[in-house]
C-alpha cells in the first residue's frame, strides 16, 4: 500500500464493511427462506428459495445502473455513496424486525437500492484515484481493493452465518446492520483522503432535465404500481411471477442500454471511444456467463453444503452459509500475489485472456461439482468438506482473473460521457448472469449432478471460444498500441 494514494484504504474500508453486511445476509439468506415457518424462516419451496436468492442478487446489481447515473447527473459519486451506505443499513434493520414476511421483502428492496447506490460509485472513486497513473499500477490498486473487500467478506460469513444459524436468523440480520454502520463511520472519517474523487457530478442535469425525468420518474412508479394491483386482482401475484418478469426484465435493460448508447446517443462517442465500447459489450457477455455460475455458491452450493457435507472439523460443525467464506479466504491470500503478477506481466497477458481464462476455471469448477454430486450415492453419503474447498479455490483463481480486471477494464474503456454509468453497466453483466441463474438452480434438484455438468462446460467452451479472438479484442481496447509503446519504452 506504500505506493498507492491513501484513498485506497478509506475507499476499501468502507467496502469491506459494506460487504461484511452484504454477504453476511448472503450466507444465511437461502437457509432463512427455504427454512420452516416453524423454524423461524420463510417457508419457501427449495427451488423458489434459490430463484428468489438469485434474483435478489441480480437486482443488487441491477440497480447499480441508476446508482451510476444519479451520481452522474446529480449528486455526484461521493455523496451518492453515502446515500447508497445509509438505505442498505435500513433494508438490514428491517430484516432484523421480526414483524412478518413484508419487512422482509421491504428489507431486500432496500439493500438492493442502497448497494446500487454504493457499489459502483465506490469502485469508480477507486479508478479516479489513479487518473494518469499506468494501468498496471491500477490493476494492482483494484487487486488491493479486491483484498479488503474480501476480508469483511469473510467476516461477515462467518459471523452472520453462525449467529443466524445458531442463535436466530434476525440476529444475523442486525450484525448485517451493524457492520453497515461502521462502514458509514469509516468512510465519513476518511474523506479528506479522497482528494477530491468523485466530489461533482460529470455532467449535472439541466433545470430542462430535471422536470423531464421526475415526469417519467412518475409515470414509471405509476406504471408499477398499476402492474401489481392487476397481478393482485388476477391472482397472478406470486413469488414465482416476480421473478420471472425481473429476470426478463435483467436482459432487457442492458440490451435496450447498449442500443441506447451506440444509437441514441452516439454524438456522445466519440471515433476513438467507439471500438472500445464494442469490445465492452463482448467482454460484459463473458462476464454474464461467469456470474451465471459463480454467484450459485449463495443458492444451489449452500444448500448442498447443508445436505450433503460433513461440515465437521473436529468437533467443530461449520454452519452452511459460512462454506461460502472460502472464497473470500483464498481472495485475501491470494490477491496480493495477483496484483503483483498483473504488474510484472503489464499489457502482456491481454484483458480478453484474463476473461477466457476466469471462464475455463470457473466452468471446470462445476464439473468438480458433477463428480461431488456423484459421490453423494444418491444422496445417501456425506462427502468431505474438500470437495467444496477445492470448487471455490478454482472460482477464486478464476475470480481474480475476472472481477478486478473487470472493474480496472471498465474505467479504462468508458465513454467520458457515460463514466459512472459504465460501471453500473459492468454491474448489469452480473444482473444478467445472477437473473439467468436464478431461474436455471429450479433444475438442480431434478438434473442433480447433470445439472453442474452442463453449466460447466458451457462456460468451458465459452471461454475456448473467447480465446480465439483475444488479439481482436486487443485491437479494439488499444492494448496492442500500449503493449508496442511500453515494450519501445
Amino acid at each position: 500500500m506504500r505506493n498507492h494514494p491513501k484513498g485506497l484504504i478509506t475507499l476499501a474500508g468502507t467496502e469491506m464493511n459494506e460487504r461484511l453486511s452484504f454477504y453476511g445476509m448472503r450466507a444465511i439468506l437461502v437457509l432463512f427462506l427455504a427454512a420452516a415457518v416453524s423454524e423461524g424462516g420463510m417457508g419457501l419451496g427449495t427451488g423458489t428459495a434459490t430463484a428468489v436468492v438469485g434474483l435478489y442478487l441480480a437486482m443488487s446489481y441491477f440497480t447499480a445502473l441508476p446508482g451510476g447515473w444519479i451520481a452522474d447527473r446529480l449528486l455526484g459519486q461521493r455523496r451518492t455513496v453515502l446515500v447508497g451506505g445509509v438505505v442498505i443499513m435500513l433494508g438490514h434493520i428491517s430484516l432484523a424486525l421480526e414483524f412478518g414476511s413484508a419487512f422482509v421483502w421491504f428489507g431486500l428492496a432496500l439493500v438492493c437500492v442502497g448497494t446500487g447506490l454504493l457499489k459502483p460509485n465506490i469502485s469508480a472513486m477507486v479508478g479516479e484515484l489513479y487518473k494518469d497513473q499506468p494501468d498496471a499500477r491500477r490493476d494492482a490498486g483494484y487487486s488491493l481493493f479486491y483484498m479488503g473487500i474480501n476480508i469483511g467478506s469473510a467476516i461477515g460469513l462467518f459471523l452472520v452465518g453462525y449467529l443466524g444459524e445458531r442463535v436466530n436468523w434476525h440476529v444475523g440480520f442486525a450484525v448485517a446492520a451493524v457492520g453497515m454502520a461502521l462502514g458509514l463511520l469509516q468512510y465519513v472519517l476518511g474523506q479528506k483522503n479522497l482528494r477530491g474523487a468523485g466530489d461533482a457530478p460529470g455532467n449535472p442535469l439541466t433545470a430542462g432535465e430535471r422536470g423531464r425525468v421526475l415526469r417519467i420518474l412518475g409515470i414509471a412508479a405509476a406504471a408499477i404500481a398499476l402492474a401489481f394491483v392487476a397481478a393482485a386482482l388476477t391472482g397472478t401475484l406470486s413469488v414465482d411471477n416476480v421473478t420471472y418478469v425481473l429476470t426478463a426484465f435483467s436482459i432487457i435493460v442492458p440490451i435496450a442500454y447498449f442500443v441506447y448508447m451506440f444509437v441514441v446517443r452516439r454524438d456522445d462517442i466519440t471515433d476513438e471511444e467507439r471500438p472500445k465500447l464494442t469490445a465492452f459489450v463482448w467482454l460484459f457477455i463473458a462476464s454474464a456467463v461467469f456470474w451465471m455460475i459463480f454467484d450459485q455458491a449463495a443458492g444451489p452450493l449452500t444448500l448442498f453444503a447443508q445436505d450433503h457435507v460433513d461440515l465437521h472439523i473436529g468437533s467443530f460443525a461449520v454452519p452452511a452459509g459460512s462454506t461460502q467464506a472460502v472464497n473470500p479466504l483464498m481472495v485475501i491470500v491470494l490477491a496480493g500475489v495477483f496484483a503483483l503478477v498483473w504488474t510484472k506481466l503489464g499489457d502482456r497477458v491481454s484483458t480478453g485472456m484474463k476473461f477466457a481464462a476466469a471462464l475455463v476455471l470457473c466452468g471446470f469448477s462445476f464439473v468438480v461439482m458433477s463428480w461431488a454430486t456423484a459421490a453423494t450415492d444418491g444422496g445417501t453419503v456425506k462427502v468431505s468438506l474438500m470437495w467444496l474447498v477445492g470448487v471455490y479455490l478454482l472460482q477464486t483463481i478464476a475470480e481474480l482473473c475476472l472481477s478486478p480486471v473487470g472493474l480496472s477494464m471498465t474505467s479504462k474503456l468508458a465513454p467520458q460521457a457515460f463514466k459512472a454509468q459504465m460501471m453500473g453497466l459492468f454491474f448489469l453483466s452480473i444482473t444478467a448472469g445472477d437473473a439467468v441463474g436464478a431461474q436455471v438452480s429450479r433444475l438442480q434438484p431434478v438434473l442433480g449432478g447433470t445439472y453442474f455438468l452442463m453449466l460447466g462446460l458451457l462456460a468451458v467452451v465459452a471461454g475456448i471460444a473467447l480465446s480465439l479472438f483475444v488479439g481482436k479484442l486487443r485491437t479494439l481496447m488499444g492494448e496492442q498500441r500500449r503493449a508496442v509503446q511500453e515494450a519501445a519504452a
